[in-house]
């Protein structure tokens, strides 16, 4: 398996809130609240354990509430490379809804002062090079620019790593400007960048095709449950997972990231990795939490996943 190292700049301790419906202006009450340790590389990271890589974590982490990172840290076995910086690791609150309606309220994060920048550059400079692969996923947190990311995927690429990269808004704009490996944005992710609407299948190929030519490889659009459409060269390959109870959508993306990441990491077919990275991500909605609880249905969802090539009749 393969050594991937996984960047997650802004993390957050999620504090999932479930209830029947929400009423806004009003007193509600839970039926139940988890809290985890998160973050999209995180949870990015999480998921490619249970494939089997080894995985080293790095990023920004308030020392004020460590705790809960470096039990997590310690449990999953990861290499950790998290600067520690003054302050509290944000907080997210996700608020679940029995119809699968998800409201985020999302913490800012820690202010980076520039010694914590130079401090976490230097770390990754002197570690990425032992890693097949990188992978950046997340929001930034103040004091990091779009600028300084742009920049460290550009050293990653110089040093002959492959990276992937997950973000939205400025931060994902100045990403693509480094030409990732791979870039998994969500539709209305895809169309704030590109300021054009990228919902239809031919908009989306119209959008990859642009990505492609500036350098982009492998541009996958993840559709929620109407699935994810994956643009590598000229071919184009759909995939729409089969229905499934909803816990939670959180960390659905995420999941389909990681399987991405490990079918072309290994020698798996386009269809092979579609497939699993697909199914991962309709498990991961299945349940609160992150990774992979359950192979057993793992294995049905992957063989319920329905696949075809550049919109081809029956796909959808």
């Amino acid at each position: 398996m393969a050594k991937i190292l996984t960047l997650t700049l802004n993390p957050a301790l999620d504090l999932t809130v479930s209830l029947d419906a929400l009423h806004s202006g009003q007193v509600n009450r839970s039926q139940s609240q988890h809290s985890h340790a998160a973050g999209k590389g995180l949870n990015v990271a999480q998921v490619l354990a249970d494939l089997g890589h080894s995985v080293t974590v790095a990023g920004f982490l308030g020392a004020d509430n460590l705790q809960p990172f470096e039990a997590l840290i310690a449990r999953r076995g990861f290499a950790d490379c998290f600067v520690r910086v003054p302050g509290e690791t944000r907080c997210n609150i996700k608020l679940v809804e029995a119809d699968g309606r998800v409201t985020d309220i999302n913490g800012p994060g820690p202010q980076v002062d520039e010694q914590a920048c130079d401090q976490l550059l230097a770390r990754l400079v002197r570690i990425a090079p032992g890693h097949d692969a990188v992978v950046v996923a997340g929001s930034l947190p103040r004091g990091i620019s779009p600028q300084w990311l742009q920049q460290l995927l550009e050293r990653f690429k110089a040093m002959g790593l492959k990276v992937a990269l997950d973000s939205s808004g400025e931060a994902l704009r100045a990403g693509l400007q480094s030409a990732p490996w791979l870039v998994k944005p969500n539709t209305d992710e895809l169309s704030e960048v590109l300021g054009s609407p990228v919902h239809s299948f031919a908009e989306q190929q119209a959008a990859a095709r642009q990505l492609i030519a500036q350098g982009v490889e492998h541009v996958v659009v993840s559709q929620g449950e109407q699935g994810v459409n994956w643009f590598h060269q000229e071919r184009a390959i759909t995939a729409v997972p089969p229905s499934v109870k909803v816990a939670s959508t959180v960390g659905a993306g995420d999941s389909l990231l990681a399987g991405m990441v490990h079918g072309l990491l290994s020698p798996a077919t386009p269809q092979q990795t579609l497939r699993l990275a697909t199914a991962i991500a309709a498990q991961a909605v299945t349940q609160i939490g992150f990774g992979i609880n359950d192979r057993t249905q793992l294995a049905q969802l992957e063989h319920a996943v329905r696949l075809c090539e550049e919109q081809q009749e029956g796909c959808r």
